[in-house]
């Protein structure tokens, strides 16, 4: 394990406007200074009540973006909890920081390890129909096993991964991350189109604005069956974010989303995977639970997430540096519940599009736990091992009508 609290100095001089907030000792979690987040069809009524301490107020995609002036020194975590609340009221919250998973305050599980290389995914047999798997994360780098397909094409200058981005010669800590996800979920459902949208920067860290903007993105376009989200974060008060949890829920029934645990090796909820909208998935280490891994009453699934294999970044024509962890050439391991959680999203997406059923049809089929081992606190067992679909049984009387994301 890294250390801590240089890693967290390190955040915060990178986000200047970042800060640690601790509502309640030992729960710490981090959030942007004077910023607060409104649903869009709430912003009306929330201008009128922030009007003293407001600096400006912009809409920023279906969410609306709320800066308080700094002199005015407000608790924006007090703030939102007095606006907001139940759910009858508006839906207001502070701009948490979230971080890709395997990075977080006890992470990362470890660092990407370059690996000989794997040969492409292809499918047994051709997909009854198509599958989309949205990866909102890092952005996606060029790869042999995709680079040619049509659906990378039509996305790649919008969603080209920033390896570099203060510009030191060293690769940044997670830079890769959302092209290793989008590997796994193509070896677990190779006939599935990604579309990738980078809200998270390659040293692992964004914000929610930056997720619930391509959230809100997602809804308006309309065709995502499976999203992956392997990033997250606690929250002040360890209550979902009304803001966040309305985005999710303004994908529709017919999406489903899938998130990592995260890896506090902790029981208290990391958000978004313990919405119960979502599917929370936790790492195994073999047949147990990962040391790293998160688990809890609020973890519906979980899947391999230690030493997993993945395509990557090829760093052999660049100059950049790793730390002492040897070339990568567009193969690498990798652990933590960020890789657990697309071993779940496609193994969903190539059950939908093996057998032509909706997302929320294969997603109750992969979760049904009378067909599976289930962990305490971890949930049902998906594939200890690549799926094979000829094995998948069939849906049993006892689950329809089942919502296969709401938590136990």
């Amino acid at each position: 394990m890294f250390d801590q609290q240089a890693r967290l100095e390190r955040m915060l001089a990178r986000h200047g406007d970042a800060a640690v907030v601790e509502a309640t000792a030992g729960r710490p979690t981090v959030i942007r200074r004077d910023q607060l987040l409104v649903a869009a069809e709430d912003a009306a009524v929330v201008e009128d009540r922030v009007r003293r301490w407001c600096d400006s107020m912009r809409d920023e995609g279906g969410v609306c973006l709320v800066r308080l002036r700094p002199g005015a020194r407000v608790d924006v975590c007090d703030l939102a909890s007095r606006l907001g609340g139940d759910g009858r009221r508006p839906a207001v919250a502070p701009n948490h920081l979230v971080h890709g998973q395997p990075m977080w305050w006890s992470g990362p599980a470890d660092r990407p390890r370059p690996c000989a290389p794997l040969p492409a995914p292809s499918a047994a047999a051709p997909p009854r129909r198509d599958v989309t798997v949205a990866v909102l994360d890092t952005g996606l780098s060029p790869h042999p096993w995709y680079e040619r397909a049509d659906w990378y094409a039509e996305q790649r200058a919008e969603v080209a991964e920033v390896l570099d981005a203060d510009l030191d010669l060293k690769l940044d800590a997670q830079a890769g991350h959302g092209t290793f996800i989008a590997g796994v979920v193509l070896r677990h459902a190779p006939s599935a189109r990604i579309r990738a949208r980078r809200v998270i920067g390659g040293d692992g860290v964004g914000d929610e604005l930056a997720v619930v903007r391509a959230l809100r993105w997602l809804a308006a376009w309309g065709r995502a069956d499976v999203v992956n989200l392997s990033l997250g974060c606690h929250t002040f008060d360890d209550r979902p974010s009304p803001v966040l949890a309305r985005a999710i829920a303004a994908l529709g029934r017919g999406t489903v989303v899938v998130a990592a645990a995260g890896n506090a090796a902790a029981r208290r909820p990391f958000w978004p995977a313990a919405l119960p909208s979502v599917i929370a998935v936790a790492a195994l280490d073999g047949r147990e639970r990962a040391w790293f891994s998160n688990h809890g009453e609020w973890v519906d699934a979980c899947a391999p997430g230690v030493r997993v294999t993945s395509c990557y970044l090829d760093l052999t024509r660049t100059p950049l540096r790793t730390s002492g962890r040897g070339t990568f050439a567009g193969y690498a391991t990798w652990s933590g519940t960020s890789f657990a959680a697309p071993a779940v999203a496609g193994a969903i997406a190539a059950l939908a599009a093996a057998e032509d059923l909706d997302a929320v049809a294969a997603a109750e089929r992969v979760l049904d736990p009378a067909a599976a081992r289930t962990l305490p606190d971890l949930g049902v067992v998906v594939g200890d091992r690549l799926p094979r679909l000829s094995r998948v049984p069939a849906p049993r009387a006892s689950a329809v009508g089942i919502d296969p994301v709401a938590k136990r």
